[in-house]
């Protein structure tokens, strides 16, 4: 598949800041909307969707110094449902809501290992670092410590590696020597080479994997692991070959498997909304023929769905 994400590096989020900001102002119609009987839920949302999050914790600073109150608190006691889980979601900034993703990951019943493998995979080397501060930070615990705690084997290992967020430079030869180069699989090696931040040189890893072993990595990774060391090798290898492309499968098959995954699509909506969002909707377009906009129009209903199409930013 050829890649869909664009190279320069222009804002390619559909949620910019506001350009005329007030924040006291801004405060003031959501005391409104939420005022008396009944809820303005379309107030709130054009308003928070339409703000970047730095904006939204502005807003919040704002509406305590006026009202006294925590505007989380306000909203969550005016909103339900899925709408609130996506507000809180938006009023959270951006690392601190990925390390309480993680944190519910592995404290919840089970392991959430979608999540795990969403995150660690996607994310920068510098935003992994700032997520293992907040996450202890917030949590009191270290973040590391609580994966190896839920994990095991070469899945563990690979989490942990890129937990390191280290530049890891081995030769491609290495990887074709893992994989099917000799019978069985060197899967030790495989994850080294894997647990490498650096996207670009994974790429040029991959084009001599193809070369020297005639099949294509992802299709090595499927013919020779399973579980979620599959789950979290072809995340790395997607995320390295494109960040936008990676998502909109994730956004695909979140609306269009049986029932929606909601955790999965909320997240995605509002953690690249200010990243990549543009990309992942031309990337969403060219590899299944239809709009992420139309998919999220017939996949939701209500405010909920009002709040995603804001985020998504447009048809196309």
């Amino acid at each position: 598949m050829k890649q869909c994400a664009k190279k320069w590096k222009t804002f390619r989020g559909s949620v910019r800041p506001f350009v005329n900001f007030n924040a006291k102002h801004d405060a003031e119609v959501l005391h409104k909307a939420m005022k008396g009987i009944g809820t303005d839920e379309d107030t709130i949302l054009m308003l928070l969707a339409a703000r970047s999050n730095d904006q939204r914790q502005q807003i919040k600073a704002a509406y305590k110094k006026a009202y006294g109150k925590d505007l989380l608190s306000a909203l969550k006691s005016e909103l339900g449902g899925l709408l609130e889980s996506l507000i809180v979601a938006l009023m959270t900034p951006p690392r601190s809501y990925d390390a309480s993703q993680l944190h519910k990951a592995l404290k919840g019943a089970g392991t959430d290992d979608d999540v795990l493998i969403e995150i660690l995979a996607s994310r920068t080397g510098e935003q992994v670092k700032d997520v293992i501060k907040v996450y202890k930070k917030e949590f009191g615990s270290k973040l590391e410590k609580d994966v190896c705690g839920d994990t095991s084997g070469h899945y563990q290992k690979l989490l942990v590696i890129l937990l390191q967020v280290e530049d890891v430079y081995l030769p491609q030869q290495d990887l074709y020597a893992a994989g099917e180069g000799k019978f069985g699989t060197d899967e030790e090696k495989f994850i080294t080479i894997l647990g490498n931040r650096s996207a670009e040189h994974l790429r040029k890893v991959f084009d001599a994997y193809k070369k020297l072993s005639g099949s294509d990595i992802e299709d090595s990774i499927k013919g020779e692991t399973t579980g979620n060391l599959e789950g979290l090798l072809l995340a790395v290898v997607k995320c390295a070959k494109s960040v936008p492309e990676y998502f909109a499968e994730s956004l695909y098959k979140s609306m269009r498997r049986a029932g929606t995954d909601d955790d999965t699509l909320m997240r995605i909506m509002v953690s690249r909304s200010e990243v990549d969002m543009l990309d992942i909707r031309a990337c969403f377009k060219k590899m299944y023929g239809e709009s992420l906009h139309t998919t999220i129009q017939e996949d939701t209903s209500g405010d909920y769905q009002k709040a995603l199409l804001y985020l998504c930013g447009g048809n196309d």
